[in-house]
């Protein structure tokens, strides 16, 4: 494994697994949300409030399912293949690893080598802007 988080080979899928772990997320925090409107809704007397929280329970319980289906879709959530949802759970320990075993403050910060060209040889320095 390259430990220099610079290395743009670093990156590579870096922008699906963000948006599978913020999808991930959003679910977690809207099953999340429906547990608390659920747990409001029952500690409440006032059938005034009762009405507003059984709405906000009802949007809720659709904001689940609408990102639960966009999950499916998308293969980055399988409720009912558990081998599959194993195996990307496992994908995204060793992921975490990963990331946590990179040396992200390296010694030596010096990206010179890593380009064909400085700017200035590619007519790209200050006098030709």
């Amino acid at each position: 494994m390259n430990n220099d988080y610079q290395d743009p080979i670093n990156s590579l899928h870096m922008p699906e697994l963000a948006d599978m772990t913020f999808a991930m997320d959003f679910l977690i925090r809207a099953k999340e949300g429906v547990r608390n409107a659920a747990f409001a809704l029952t500690e409440t007397v006032s059938q005034e409030a009762r009405a507003v929280l059984r709405k906000q329970l009802h949007q809720a319980i659709a904001l689940h399912q609408e990102i639960a289906e966009l999950m499916i879709r998308k293969k980055w959530f399988h409720p009912y293949e558990l081998n599959e949802q194993y195996q990307l759970d496992q994908l995204s320990a060793w992921n975490t690893i990963k990331i946590g075993q990179m040396n992200l403050f390296p010694g030596d910060t010096s990206r010179k080598g890593m380009f064909d060209q400085a700017p200035d040889e590619q007519g790209m320095g200050r006098d030709n802007a």
